[in-house]
């Protein structure tokens, strides 16, 4: 008989056609796991063995007790951080995801970001639809020091920072971090804490794990250290930046930019920072390209053959 899977997140039509043909698949009514679960019949419900979704989907143990074949949780994607992890490890459930799938695409975003940001491209843009250029004769946006020689620290060196600080280097910046642990492998300078990378940093990169120990690990503490020449960027999770401290610091010129892709509570975003110069904004858009897609649906396919054939899973998330 083919496993049950429920199908919390948007997939590609073609992996979701692929899915269909080998499994049943339940899709989720809403995007609220919480109400999606609640409105299954019990029976259906007490049928499902695999979830696949974005690990940001929160899902409470409530919900996830209300499946109680459950055995498998797919994350799209690197993180995790939307699941009661503790729940999973007391019911044996299984969470996978999809670790360095969506690094180079997230890398690329990050720098775009930084790009955007740094050289203010939203009020150049400003600029040229007010029809106030008027060649190299009129008025002249006033000139911005640019990336090469700026300084990058990097919170988080994993997949995504790594690949980060490969595409800084070809800009001719100098690159440092902060992380877990040091990595002896890498050539670049380590510091012992955030406060000590942004005191060191023109730009700061968030590239962290969303979890307890990361929330508001961007304080404002963090942001003085970064100072009124520095640009902070963001493509990890919301929660791991005080938002609220981001935006006064911003609004009072505590740090000169920002380029976000990731908000502390999406899909809501501070009003204040639209209308902020050197800020550039995207929609959680950093892991949606093609290339990334197909790689964390290839994982997560490859997981549940694992799971299906009794053997364990090729990505396994610690509990």
């Amino acid at each position: 008989m083919q496993p049950t899977i429920l199908l919390a997140s948007r997939v590609s039509e073609p992996f979701h056609e692929h899915l269909k043909a080998r499994f049943r698949v339940i899709e989720a009514e809403t995007a609220d796991f919480d109400a999606a679960i609640a409105a299954l019949p019990p029976e259906l419900a007490g049928d499902i063995r695999i979830v696949v979704a974005f690990g940001s989907t929160r899902m409470p143990a409530a919900a996830l007790a209300r499946l109680p074949r459950l055995g498998l949780i797919c994350c799209l994607g690197s993180g995790y951080d939307g699941i009661d992890l503790e729940h999973a490890r007391e019911r044996g459930i299984v969470v996978t995801n999809s670790p360095a799938a969506n690094a180079r695409s997230v890398a690329d975003l990050a720098m775009g970001l930084l790009i955007s940001s740094v050289r203010n491209l939203s009020s150049a843009r400003a600029y040229l639809e007010a029809g106030r250029w008027q060649g190299n004769a009129g008025e002249r946006m006033q000139p911005v020091r640019g990336l090469t020689g700026r300084k990058l620290g990097i919170c988080g060196l994993g997949a995504i920072g790594l690949n980060i600080a490969k595409r800084a280097a070809a800009f001719d910046m100098e690159v440092g971090y902060h992380g877990r642990k040091t990595r002896p492998e890498v050539p670049y300078p380590y510091f012992d804490s955030i406060v000590q990378l942004a005191t060191w940093a023109d730009v700061l990169v968030v590239s962290l794990r969303a979890d307890a120990s990361t929330y508001h690990a961007i304080d404002a503490a963090v942001l003085q250290a970064l100072g009124p020449q520095g640009f902070l960027i963001n493509v990890s999770r919301g929660t791991t930046v005080d938002e609220r401290a981001l935006v006064h610091a911003l609004k009072t010129g505590q740090i000169a930019g920002a380029g976000l892709d990731v908000y502390e509570h999406e899909p809501s975003i501070p009003g204040e920072l639209f209308e902020l110069p050197h800020v550039a904004l995207t929609p959680h858009i950093g892991g949606s390209t093609l290339e990334a897609a197909q790689e964390q649906e290839a994982c997560v396919l490859a997981n549940i053959e694992a799971f299906t054939a009794g053997q364990p899973p090729h990505t396994p998330v610690p509990l």
